[in-house]
């Protein structure tokens, strides 16, 4: 299967010089791209001169995440995306299985690789681990990965699982279903659009793997860390924007309430530990919500004729109140 590995790049000559060899010695299956979101260092001239054999797409502004990775794919025609980050190291036959999966299964739509720590190298990895899932209220989790709390990796998620969601650090996903279900939408700019995506490719019918032979290692935080009042205000923003979106009816509105008082107790936390502007980029997050409203309700509308009901539970009792921190001890 003709295969397109697409690093998006934006002022990131750094992060290709130290990543990008190891793309192109395991990739051989695979053309490989950088997607340039218009940078202004000498990331394009330095894949250029050093790694001839990648080719580059230059988009024409910095339409972070969402946009560039639209504008980017619009003109490839392999049948696979990867979508990866270019703070991500990857291993010999990283793709192989994989491929496998896509070729005998023809139900599976994207896949996830096991995403493990650059830096603790037997840990796993903030953003997707050993595969992602959704809280009842809109909180992201993966196997190996509950809120802040990292599992150690012992090989207890080496099989092969369907999962609610696939990580943007690594996204590989069928081109057809990549358009079918309308791209990653770009009012999230950055940050869960990967997880509205995968959301929408459920409610079209299609299966999500985790690949538990296949492996990489993700540096995490290149563009923005976990402690950037930035980076909260998108994952708070952005996660009220896919409940509206896709949240099942009648209850959707109950949630969003529910999801806006959990909101708040989040903010008195970040009052307690001196964090007064990541307090203040939830505020600016939910204004930012109640702004575009109507607009995300739109799309809502254009999505209901295909949203289905999952049966998802809340983590917050089990994690918060009874300490369960790993996957396997959630009820």
């Amino acid at each position: 299967m003709k295969t397109a590995v697409v690093i998006l790049n934006w002022n990131g000559r750094d992060l290709l010089e130290q990543f990008l060899p190891s793309v192109i010695r395991f990739s051989e299956e695979a053309n490989i791209y950088v997607a340039d979101n218009a940078s202004t260092d000498d990331s394009v001239e330095f894949v250029q001169e050093n790694f001839p054999q990648v080719k580059i797409i230059q988009n024409k502004e910095n339409g972070g995440f969402a946009k560039g990775y639209n504008d980017a794919l619009s003109g490839l025609t392999e049948e696979i995306f990867v979508l990866l980050n270019s703070d991500v190291e990857v291993t010999r036959d990283w793709l192989k299985p994989i491929i496998e999966i896509f070729k005998n299964q023809p139900e599976t739509a994207a896949v996830q690789p096991k995403i493990l720590d650059f830096k603790r190298r037997n840990y796993f990895e903030y953003a997707g681990a050993a595969g992602g899932y959704m809280d009842k209220y809109g909180y992201p989790f993966c196997r190996g990965r509950i809120f802040e709390t990292l599992e150690e990796d012992h090989g207890q998620y080496n099989d092969d699982v369907p999962i609610f969601w696939a990580s943007g650090a690594c996204l590989i996903i069928r081109k057809n279903v990549y358009w079918e279900a309308g791209a990653l939408d770009e009012d999230f700019f950055a940050h869960q659009e990967e997880i509205d995506l995968c959301w929408r490719i459920h409610n079209l019918g299609y299966q999500i793997k985790f690949c538990g032979n296949s492996s990489v290692y993700h540096v995490g935080g290149a563009t923005l860390d976990s402690m950037n009042p930035r980076k909260t205000f998108f994952n708070f923003r952005n996660s009220l924007y896919m409940l509206l979106k896709n949240a099942p009816a009648p209850n959707v509105y109950g949630i969003l309430f529910i999801r806006m008082v959990l909101d708040g107790v989040a903010g008195i936390k970040f009052i307690a530990e001196g964090k007064f502007s990541h307090l203040y980029a939830i505020l600016q997050a939910h204004t930012a919500f109640y702004s575009n409203f109507k607009k995300i309700k739109l799309k809502r509308k254009s999505l209901l004729k295909n949203i289905q009901y999952f049966q998802l539970k809340s983590i917050i009792w089990s994690y918060f109140c009874l300490s369960r921190k790993e996957f396997s001890k959630l009820k």
